[in-house]
């Protein structure tokens, strides 16, 4: 029996260079969006107040503004009920009520822990010049569980790669399906996901000690959009559907999510996608419920998540006619080759 010949090197590697594109662009985009948006944080507008009607307070207020310039958003507020009230509303990082003896600053850190510490940072070094100690209150705790305010990013990360990863399983696996059951499989899927989310989060390391239901009913919202958009790309993009995925909820997700530095911490294209970003949407909306009894914008993060599976949907139903189109057109050029599939599990499997 005659041997089989050899692959000729120049396609073998043209081949392989074409797959091995996959990972390198991923190591690119990583590079880019969490460097971009983590590797100098600096104020931008930070929110902050200083308590007091009197002229020292107002005094005060103004060197702070004159000394930080854009870096500090500075008001004065008449009352402390302002301030909490202000810092519930989740509009201040922090306020300041000056004392002689005992100056205090009061923050919300379950709203940002790292917004929080910049605040302490600059009122920390006016009571240092003042010659006095700084009493720091938070008045927005974070749960037992979570003493850094970051086990809702780690959630968010959870449910994220659980989607997208599922995604590659349906598109690839499930290719012989019609798309009305992979829909199903996809919502089937990101129920189970959001459950994991959930039962992890709570019972088990008790980042979520309370309103389960409504943080789970919002990961469920937030992981169904991901694999509705993902499944109606993959009719698309294909092979590529994953790299697509991990820009769009990896890259630009956990960096505009808020988990690790809010908007005025970062940049302004980071900050200005965590305003309708999905990621933000169930980050800050679990924040919402949690810390903040449902308020500070919460109708704005669900709106956000309900447009993100919307135009999920949206996809769904422009694939479903594509490949609807295509099946009249030739039966048989829906249905992937041995080594189309073989492929395109390789290059999805690297992405997961």
């Amino acid at each position: 029996m005659a041997a089989t010949p050899a692959p000729a090197l120049g396609p073998s590697l043209k081949h392989l260079a074409v797959h091995l594109l996959t990972p390198l662009l991923m190591c690119l985009g990583m590079a880019l969006a969490y460097q971009g948006a983590f590797h100098q944080p600096e104020p931008h507008r930070l929110a902050v107040a200083v308590v007091g009607t009197t002229p020292q307070a107002g005094g005060l207020a103004g060197a702070v503004r004159a000394k930080a310039g854009p870096a500090l958003d500075v008001r004065t507020l008449a009352t402390r009920d302002d301030a909490e009230r202000q810092l519930r509303d989740r509009e201040l990082a922090g306020a300041f009520v000056p004392d002689p003896r005992s100056p205090e600053l009061i923050v919300a850190k379950a709203g940002s822990d790292t917004s929080a510490m910049a605040a302490e940072a600059v009122f920390r070094t006016v009571a240092t010049q003042q010659g006095v100690p700084l009493t720091v209150t938070d008045i927005a705790p974070t749960a037992e569980g979570d003493p850094t305010g970051q086990g809702l990013f780690f959630l968010l990360v959870a449910l994220s790669i659980g989607s997208y990863g599922s995604v590659a399983v349906i598109g690839a696996a499930g290719a012989g399906l019609g798309m009305r059951v992979r829909a199903l499989v996809g919502l089937a899927t990101s129920l189970v996901v959001s459950v994991i989310g959930i039962v992890t989060a709570g019972p088990v390391f008790h980042v979520v000690d309370h309103d389960l239901a409504a943080v789970w009913a919002m990961g469920w919202l937030y992981s169904a959009g991901i694999v509705a958009i993902g499944t109606g790309l993959h009719t698309f993009l294909k092979r590529w559907t994953t790299l697509a995925l991990m820009v769009l909820f990896v890259m630009l997700n956990f960096t505009t999510s808020g988990g690790i530095y809010r908007p005025e911490l970062q940049n302004g294209f980071f900050g200005a996608l965590h305003s309708f970003w999905n990621g933000a949407g169930f980050l800050e909306g679990a924040r919402d419920v949690l810390y903040f009894g449902g308020g500070a914008g919460l109708g704005g993060r669900l709106a956000a998540l309900t447009l993100w599976l919307l135009a999920g949907l949206a996809l769904l139903a422009a694939a479903g006619w594509y490949e609807r189109r295509g099946r009249a057109a030739d039966a048989t050029t829906r249905v992937p080759s041995v080594e189309a599939a073989a492929e395109e599990e390789m290059d999805e499997a690297v992405g997961v």
